[in-house]
């Protein structure tokens, strides 16, 4: 059966990698910033990168606030768009979409460079199906400066130096961390399961 599969046009940069992870699956899969069509849609990808408050601007001013805070299909945030699904980042002091009951905190180490970028693994908290067929331990992708601690929504969390949470979950809204897109099979595998298995 097929699916109508929106990306939020977030303005952000790695819309076109997802986009074309999500194509590389068999799928068609719409970019837009059009409130009507991503309310329409089944499933719904929010990217980001960069920082949070000028993303924040950016939906503002595109006029999605409201909508994506009233969506009940399944979402899913990436990178910045996982942690524009919280009630507040540290980064910019950004009310956030507070879709999720937790709060983003600037990443701390004496030790280790960041922010933080390059593989890692995660350890799965939560029975859940974003994570069908993929293990414990299995290896993703991350660039992130600030970071969701770990709560009650974790699904599975990351230890750089601290614990944080690699994905999250409330209800319908789901959240990642790492890049799946570039993230080779167990991304695909993630993206495949939101897609299919949610």
């Amino acid at each position: 059966m097929s699916q109508n599969l929106v990306i939020v046009h977030t303005g952000c940069a790695n819309i076109s990698s997802l986009q074309f992870a999500v194509e590389r699956l068999g799928y068609k899969v719409l970019v837009t910033d059009d409130p009507a069509k991503i309310t329409a849609a089944d499933k719904v990808f929010l990217p980001g990168v960069g920082a949070a408050a000028a993303a924040m601007q950016q939906i503002a001013e595109k006029g999605l606030t409201d909508c994506l805070k009233a969506l009940t299909q399944p979402v899913l945030g990436i990178c910045l768009g996982m942690q524009l699904l919280t009630h507040h980042s540290q980064e910019g002091d950004a009310e956030c979409l507070g879709l999720v009951d937790t709060q983003v905190k600037l990443m701390q180490s004496d030790t280790l460079t960041l922010p933080h970028m390059g593989w890692n693994q995660i350890q799965v908290a939560q029975d859940s199906p974003l994570f069908h067929n993929i293990d414990s331990g299995s290896w993703f992708y991350f660039v992130h400066g600030y970071c969701v601690p770990v709560g009650p929504h974790t699904l599975a969390s990351t230890e750089y130096s601290q614990p944080f949470s690699a994905s999250i979950r409330n209800n319908n809204v789901f959240g990642v961390q790492f890049h799946p897109e570039r993230s080779g099979d167990a991304g695909a595998q993630l993206i495949k399961n939101f897609i299919e298995q949610i």
